[in-house]
């Protein structure tokens, strides 16, 4: 899902590429914020995993950016839809105008997750500070 059509015509396109017939009909593309992704998950579906590519499409409007504020109101989505043994899986750029701030409220938002039912990590580049970072929301 993506508020952007061109980023899921890319997705499309590169499905037509390198998925079979078979993997394609698993994959439905939306045109909506990560913060409406309950809308979709039906449920009675466990998801396993929730990815976030965060920041703004490679190539395109550099002023479409994703949002604090919407990516809070998605994370709190994913720890609801998610099942016990699931993901959620974060890549952050934090060398863009709100990337940054972006950044610190998906920190704050995996520090305050109980430690007896998630485990929580990020990998850092620390040679490169403006590198995107990854983040791992386990569910136990």
């Amino acid at each position: 899902m993506d508020v952007q059509k061109i980023a899921l015509e890319s997705t499309s396109s590169l499905l037509d590429q390198f998925a079979s017939p078979d993997e394609k009909e698993l994959v439905e593309l939306f045109v909506m914020s990560h913060s409406q992704m309950e809308d979709i998950v039906p449920n009675d579906v466990a998801v396993r995993l929730v990815a976030f590519n965060l920041g703004y499409l490679p190539g395109g409007d550099k002023k479409i950016i994703t949002r604090s504020e919407t990516t809070e109101l998605a994370l709190e989505a994913a720890k609801r839809i998610l099942a016990p043994g699931g993901l959620i899986s974060i890549v952050t750029y934090v060398g863009h105008p709100g990337g940054r701030e972006e950044f610190e409220k998906i920190e704050e938002f995996a520090s305050r997750l109980p430690v007896e039912g998630w485990n929580c990590c990020k990998l850092h580049t620390l040679n490169r500070p403006l590198a995107p970072m990854l983040i791992f929301l386990f569910k136990r």
